[in-house]
């Protein structure tokens, strides 16, 4: 049995992209034609999948999205699509869990077993044993919060303890004590990327979840150069709205592909 490191490593090379496409579905950004339908967010998602899978090595379904619009039921359709129809590309769920040992049991049958996920977002506050479960489950990721886009992570993640940021001991503690499954990977935000710089210095070849390339405005060579490995990988550079949804019209997958090729060169001009 393939585990997540194994498929994501495969993609890397067998795509030549680095691109992870963000599957974040709003209906009111929808085109006319989906409007109303019960079933649109499925379609739109399915649609977004098929155009931009060439382009793309993993894709990550935003949990909020659905559950917001009672569409949990359409997640789980979505991911069996992408696992049928696009064998190969791991699909991470974005839930970024974080709960006591219990109760993120109860999370990761929810991401692995309900919706079949390759991986999975998990914040690290509450300490390894609110972690420990996902990595119970063989072969899944898991991929930990570290240092996050947001302007609000600095609030917390640049607090000195044992003289350096907390974000440095959380990649310390994910790369020496945390990796047991060798299956972990961390979330390191584009729009800080002397961080990404010293965050693989510290974990290595650690797979590297990035987001804030698209919206949020990170910049693609300063990332690259950041956190590529010696092979040119290492990365999952995430861009959601900027490609899902830059066409507005009936012609929204031909857009998203177009702005998922584009992504994908300008990530792999700097390799």
């Amino acid at each position: 049995m393939s585990n997540f490191i194994q498929t994501l490593n495969d993609a890397w090379q067998r795509t030549h992209s680095l691109l992870c496409v963000g599957l974040d579905p709003e209906p009111s950004k929808f085109p006319g034609a989906l409007a109303g339908r019960p079933d649109a967010i499925f379609d739109f998602c399915r649609t977004i999948v098929d155009a931009t899978a060439p382009y793309a090595s993993s894709f990550k379904p935003q949990i909020a999205y659905f559950a917001a619009h009672r569409a949990e039921d359409q997640l789980e359709q979505l991911i069996a699509h992408i696992h049928a129809k696009h064998p190969g590309l791991p699909v991470i769920l974005d839930a970024k869990r974080g709960d006591i040992g219990s109760t993120a049991e109860q999370y990761a049958r929810e991401a692995f077993e309900r919706y079949q996920a390759d991986a999975v977002t998990v914040n690290p506050y509450m300490g390894f044993d609110s972690i420990q479960p996902y990595l119970a489950h063989e072969g899944k990721g898991v991929i930990v919060l570290c240092r996050t886009s947001n302007a609000g992570g600095s609030d917390l993640q640049f607090l000195e303890t044992g003289g350096r940021p907390l974000y440095q001991v959380v990649a310390q503690l994910a790369a020496d004590k945390w990796n047991a499954s060798g299956q972990l990977a961390l979330v390191v935000g584009a729009t800080f990327p002397k961080e990404i710089e010293v965050v693989r210095g510290i974990v290595g070849d650690m797979p590297l979840l990035i987001p804030g390339i698209g919206a949020q405005g990170g910049d693609v060579e300063a990332t690259v150069n950041a956190g590529r490995t010696a092979n040119g990988t290492g990365m999952l550079i995430n861009s959601s709205r900027a490609i899902i949804y830059a066409g507005k019209g009936d012609d929204f997958a031909q857009a998203a592909a177009q702005a998922a090729m584009e992504t994908r060169d300008r990530i792999n001009a700097f390799r």
